[in-house]
């Protein structure tokens, strides 16, 4: 599903690679037909976005939105267990899903990374994702409501993941606007493909993104 693997890359620590890349993103959102009208356009919106001004603007966009604070974390199981023993326990388990796939991680990112988990639903079929997606809806939506706050166009990622789903979108006129945060966070960054290659075999379960 190319569609997954495009988002992921929407999602991920801009760089000159996927600027490059930015055309060939847009061409899939373009023409897949996962994807209602509204949220179509949305994410071509983003990648218009991505791909104007300088990287370093684009960089530091994405620094002040993602990597300043836990309401917006990417790391899906921080929403459930913020730093406690049972997230890395989530996170065995999901990696035992991703072996059992055949798939290993390949990248220092952890296995809960949203981009990560977008990457390994494109290998999948579209049933198998959309159970793993409507697992975990209730944190794409936390992320969708803090993104659609700060009027980022990000949001418009989360809110197609909650309609593949099967859930309904958030309604951006329920959603108060918030300042900017104070809060600060460091986080390394690694751009590497998350997977490396390897078989595809039968749908796995997804049960991990619940706990």
């Amino acid at each position: 599903m190319l569609l997954f693997r495009a988002m992921s890359a929407l999602l991920s620590y801009p760089s000159e690679e996927i600027r490059k890349a930015l055309p060939e993103i847009a061409d899939v959102i373009a023409t897949t037909s996962l994807l209602e009208s509204r949220q179509r356009r949305d994410l071509l919106d983003l990648v218009a976005e991505l791909g104007q001004g300088d990287l370093l603007e684009a960089e530091q966009r994405y620094v002040d939105l993602f990597d300043r604070g836990r309401a917006l974390s990417l790391h899906l199981f921080e929403h459930l267990h913020g730093d406690s023993r049972d997230r890395g326990e989530a996170m065995v388990d999901l990696k035992t899903i991703y072996a059992r796939a055949g798939f290993e991680l390949s990248t220092s990112e952890l296995p809960d990374y949203l981009p990560v988990v977008l990457e390994y639903l494109s290998c999948r079929d579209l049933a198998e994702a959309r159970a793993m997606l409507a697992d975990c809806a209730h944190i794409l939506a936390i992320i969708a409501r803090a993104l659609i706050a700060r009027r980022s166009r990000y949001a418009a990622v989360l809110q197609t993941l909650l309609v593949i789903s099967g859930e309904a979108p958030i309604d951006a006129a329920t959603v108060p606007p918030v300042g900017e945060r104070d809060e600060t966070l460091d986080r390394d960054w690694a751009e590497q493909p998350a997977f490396a290659d390897a078989p595809v075999p039968g749908n796995q379960d997804s049960q991990a993104l619940r706990r």
